[in-house]
């Protein structure tokens, strides 16, 4: 189904292999598949969440303008990881890609297989450091707080700082 063009956020993370080349060949394929970046942050290093023994991910944040309805954006982000080489074992296991649909415009989708907001996207320094340097007024539809009242709440302990190329 198309729609008028709608703003989604996606997370792009690595952790496997060339990070910054991962995340690129994320944004061309992007581009290509879902719609024009509008925004990205800088990209952001830090510890893996919720799991140890893993290499330090690169993250950013992406502000892309799409026709695509949410289904149809996870789809093809999935698509999208698996061209890339992404490996499905187990949850949270290191990857040469990752893609998350942080936020697509104000809707709230609560299904098993997608979640939008994000439903962990507030805890994690690593989200919402990149997100709000290109979105800090943007309202949670869900907490109704903005993406920098979110960062400045955040209680995550994990070191998130920019990533110097």
């Amino acid at each position: 189904m198309k729609i008028k063009k709608q703003k989604v956020f996606l997370q792009l993370g690595s952790n496997i292999g060339d990070r910054v080349y991962y995340l690129n060949l994320a944004k061309r394929f992007i581009i290509d598949e879902v719609g024009s970046v509008l925004n990205e942050s800088r990209i952001y290093e830090s510890a893996p969440w919720g799991v140890i023994n893993q290499d330090h991910y690169l993250n950013e944040i992406i502000e892309v303008n799409t026709v695509d309805d949410p289904h149809t954006v996870l789809k093809k982000i999935l698509n999208i990881e698996k061209k890339i080489g992404r490996v499905r074992t187990q949850k949270w296991s290191s990857r040469v890609i990752d893609i998350d649909i942080i936020f697509y415009t104000n809707f709230i989708i609560n299904k098993k297989n997608l979640i939008i907001p994000h439903e962990h996207m507030h805890k994690r320094n690593f989200v919402l450091l990149p997100l709000n340097e290109i979105a800090a007024d943007f309202l949670h539809p869900i907490f109704k707080k903005t993406v920098n009242e979110l960062m400045l709440k955040c209680t995550d302990k994990n070191e998130t700082k920019v990533y110097k190329i």
